[in-house]
């Protein structure tokens, strides 16, 4: 078995396509995104739109605090007043990010979870952090009201646009994550190309394959394993080519990144042996279905327009929970910008059904094909 993954993983090695497409080509567009976009030192967040519900006993400093915060010349939010009713439909449809409450103790809902979330919650801790402190000020130290009063006043300070887990964030990451996506799901070439390998009507070295004397399961292992070896390691290099080459945010724990790229690498080789098993069309329609499928993907991940994912989720959030590549980023997301915990598991445990429904639908096709001669 281990003779037979060396020299898969050796014949892959000698084919232009194993090298080029899964391992140089987001080489190339990663460096290509890094002098586009620059070194991803400066935060590019959109304004986030909120709606303000306001009652008769309410907080009106806080009311204040959030009309300056919009007013600002770098504004974080968009404020619109509303009714409670309205407000509540307005979240329902997306046409806002959260509701701040203002009543006597201020308070914020929102309807998922993200960097917009993130940040209308530090907005309202940080303003009730201030009135905290101000009050302890009075009580303990009302001579010291002015100083405490001025340095204060400029909010900024409180509300750096920063991630849950403390990182700066930048708005050209989600980029590099969908490039990760991308790199992953091109392991289908590799897997393709497998699926080539192991079918004896498809190509010459398929049929003396088939009719050696080896077990066919031990050949289909091993295509597979060996496929899988091969493009985690394109996926690796480009792991660490964006984090220790380029110094892009990849910040986070490199074990867990290293978890992602695994399993996504599995969905990646796994694609490419269902699409190229199924059916009896020609080499050329497979590999254009292969190609629409990973480039939509990654173009619903956010590749090519990085508010694509944000408009997938306002609209049809259920899209983003089965695509394979927005799995894939948001996953890295949770590590590098969020510090979630709960949901990097859960993108996990998404990846992982997706890994076991795709691997086992191609071990099937592969593993069933009987030819009445060669």
């Amino acid at each position: 078995m281990l003779n037979l993954i060396k020299y898969n993983i050796i014949v892959k090695l000698r084919n232009f396509d194993t090298l080029f497409w899964p391992l140089l080509f987001p080489l190339i567009l990663g460096t290509l995104f890094y002098f586009a976009f620059g070194n991803m030192e400066e935060a590019d967040f959109e304004t986030v739109p909120v709606a303000v519900v306001e009652t008769a006993e309410g907080d009106r400093v806080f009311s204040e605090f959030i009309t300056e915060i919009e007013e600002d010349g770098d504004a974080l939010i968009s404020v619109k007043k509303m009714t409670a009713d309205e407000a509540r439909k307005a979240l329902e449809a997306r046409e806002v990010d959260g509701i701040y409450y203002v009543a006597e103790e201020p308070s914020l809902t929102v309807g998922g979870n993200g960097i917009s979330q993130s940040i209308l919650q530090s907005l309202l801790e940080s303003y009730v952090n201030g009135k905290h402190a101000m009050e302890q000020i009075a009580g303990k130290h009302p001579e010291g009201m002015a100083a405490a009063a001025e340095r204060m006043a400029d909010y900024r300070d409180a509300i750096e646009q920063v991630s849950l887990g403390g990182k700066t964030t930048n708005g050209n990451a989600q980029f590099f994550y969908a490039l990760i996506s991308m790199a992953c799901l091109y392991g289908a070439f590799i897997g393709f190309g497998a699926a080539l390998s192991l079918q004896a009507n498809l190509t010459p070295l398929a049929e003396r394959r088939c009719i050696t004397p080896t077990h066919k399961l031990k050949i289909i292992v091993s295509e597979m394993i060996g496929s899988f070896l091969l493009h985690f390691l394109n996926v690796v290099i480009l792991l660490i080519y964006l984090r220790y080459g380029l110094h892009l945010e990849f910040q986070g724990n490199f074990g867990e990144m290293l978890v992602i790229v695994m399993i996504g690498c599995i969905i990646g080789v796994s694609l490419g042996i269902f699409i190229g098993s199924i059916g009896k069309m020609g080499e050329g329609i497979k590999i254009a279905i292969l190609l629409a499928v990973s480039m939509i993907s990654c173009f619903l991940a956010g590749l090519m327009n990085g508010n694509m994912k944000d408009i997938v989720e306002r609209n049809l959030p259920f899209i983003n929970r089965i695509n394979p590549a927005a799995v894939i980023a948001d996953a890295f997301y949770c590590i590098n910008v969020y510090a979630d915990r709960d949901r990097y598991l859960r993108s996990l445990l998404t990846l992982a059904v997706m890994c076991v429904l795709m691997l086992g639908a191609s071990f099937l096709i592969v593993r069933r094909e009987r030819y009445d001669s060669i």
